[in-house]
C-alpha cells in the first residue's frame, strides 16, 4: 500500500469527492488483484459499482473487503449521489451463472426490498465473459438492477507462463477467448443495450421504451498487458493484448459518434496475488526488470482507471496508455536475467486441471 492511505477511506487520495457520482460501472475480473482495487477506487470517487466474474463465492467475498475498503459496514445504510428522474430499477434480483442458470447474489450496503438500490454501492453478479449471451446477460442484470450503465472495465484476463514453442493449440485458444472474446463480447453487448444512456422515470430500459432516452456517453476502459516489445512465456497474451489494443482504436472510432470513449491500459508488473501462480524465478525477477526497481501498486492502476473514466477520458479515446514503471524500455539482455532459471531457459508454469463451466 502506498503510504499515506488508509483502508477504510471513502475518499479518493487523488480525485475530488463526486468525480463519479451518479454514475454505474461495471468490472469484470471484479474479485481479485487490479479488478477489485479499481473496484474500490471507483467507489471511493462515487460510482455505484458490480463487480462480475465466474466464481460467485469469490465476488461475494470481494464486495466484502471492498465495502471495508471504503468505510462502510456490510449492514450500513449509505446515501448514495443518483441522477433525478433515473429509474434505479428493481432489488436484488438473480444473479448469472457460469452455465447461464440463475443464482441469487445481490449483497447490499443498505439492505434488500423496495428502495434498497439507491443504497446499494457495491453489488456483483457470476458470469462468463468467454459466453456472448452470457456476456449480454450480464449487462442486462446490471441494467435491471441499476437502470443505468456508463462504464465498463474489461479487467478479466489471463494467462499461462510457457515458453512459445510450448503453446498448445487448446491453450492458445484458451488464451484468446478470454483476453479478447471477452472484451469484444462484453463491449459489444454494452454497446448494444445502451451503454452511456439513462431511460427518463418510469421507462424500462429494452425495445420502444428506450427511444425516449438521451445520449450522455460512457466509457469503456480494457486492460492489457506490458512489455509491448515481448516478454519469454507469454507470447499467446501478447499476441492476444496486442489485438485488444487494435480493438480499442478500431471501437473508439466506431463509437465515437455516441460520445463513447474506449481507451486501454497496457499494466506492467502489479503487487497483486496473482503473482503467486508464477515460477519462483519469474517472481523474483519481476521487479528487477523495472527501471525503477519495484512493482506497481494496485492503487496506481486504478487511478488510472478512474482517470479514464473521468470526463477527461474522452480526449484519449482511442489510446493506449502504458503503466508499466518504464519497463517497456527494457533493453538488457534476452531473455532478462532475472525471468529464466539458472540455465538459461524460460520455465514453465505448472498448470491447474481446467475446470468444467
Amino acid at each position: 500500500m502506498i503510504a499515506g492511505m488508509a483502508d477504510n477511506d471513502p475518499r479518493s487520495a487523488v480525485f475530488a469527492e463526486g468525480l463519479l457520482s451518479g454514475k454505474v460501472a461495471l468490472v469484470t475480473g471484479g474479485g481479485t488483484g487490479l479488478g477489485r482495487e479499481t473496484a474500490i477506487e471507483l467507489a471511493r470517487c462515487g460510482a455505484r459499482v458490480v463487480i462480475a466474474g465466474r466464481r460467485a463465492e469469490r465476488l461475494e467475498a470481494a464486495v466484502g473487503e471492498i465495502l471495508r475498503a471504503i468505510g462502510v459496514d456490510a449492514g450500513e445504510t449509505v446515501e448514495v449521489a443518483t441522477n433525478a428522474g433515473v429509474d434505479t430499477g428493481a432489488g436484488g434480483g438473480a444473479g448469472v451463472g457460469e452455465t447461464g442458470a440463475a443464482a441469487t447474489g445481490a449483497t447490499s450496503a443498505g439492505g434488500s426490498g423496495a428502495g434498497s438500490d439507491e443504497a446499494r454501492l457495491v453489488d456483483w453478479v457470476a458470469a462468463d465473459v468467454r459466453e456472448p449471451a452470457d456476456a449480454r446477460r450480464l449487462v442486462e442484470t446490471v441494467l435491471e438492477r441499476r437502470g443505468r450503465l456508463d462504464i465498463l472495465v474489461n479487467n478479466a484476463g489471463g494467462q499461462y507462463f510457457t515458453p512459445a514453442e510450448g503453446i498448445a493449440l487448446k491453450g492458445w485458444r484458451a488464451v484468446w477467448r478470454l483476453n479478447v472474446e471477452g472484451v469484444l463480447n462484453m463491449s459489444e453487448a454494452a454497446v448494444d443495450l445502451g451503454l452511456g444512456t439513462a431511460a427518463p422515470a418510469g421507462l424500462g430500459l429494452g425495445g420502444a421504451e428506450m427511444s425516449g432516452a438521451l445520449p450522455q456517453g460512457g466509457a469503456i476502459v480494457n486492460v492489457t498487458l506490458s512489455p509491448h516489445h515481448g516478454m519469454p512465456g507469454m507470447a499467446h497474451s501478447g499476441a492476444a493484448r496486442a489485438t485488444v489494443e487494435a480493438l480499442t482504436r478500431e471501437l473508439a472510432q466506431r463509437w465515437s459518434d455516441r460520445g463513447i470513449a474506449v481507451t486501454a491500459i497496457a499494466a506492467g508488473h502489479f503487487d497483486t496475488e496473482a503473482m503467486g501462480k508464477y515460477p519462483e524465478t519469474v517472481r523474483a525477477g519481476m521487479a528487477r526488470s523495472v527501471p525503477m526497481q519495484r512493482l506497481g501498486e494496485p492503487q496506481e492502476h486504478a487511478w488510472l482507471v478512474a482517470l479514464l473514466c473521468s470526463p477527461l477520458g474522452r480526449a484519449l479515446n482511442g489510446s493506449t496508455i502504458t503503466l508499466d514503471g518504464a519497463r517497456d524500455n527494457w533493453f538488457g539482455p534476452w531473455p532478462p536475467l532475472g525471468l529464466t532459471g539458472g540455465t538459461g531457459e524460460v520455465p514453465t508454469e505448472e498448470r491447474r486441471e481446467s475446470r468444467s463451466a
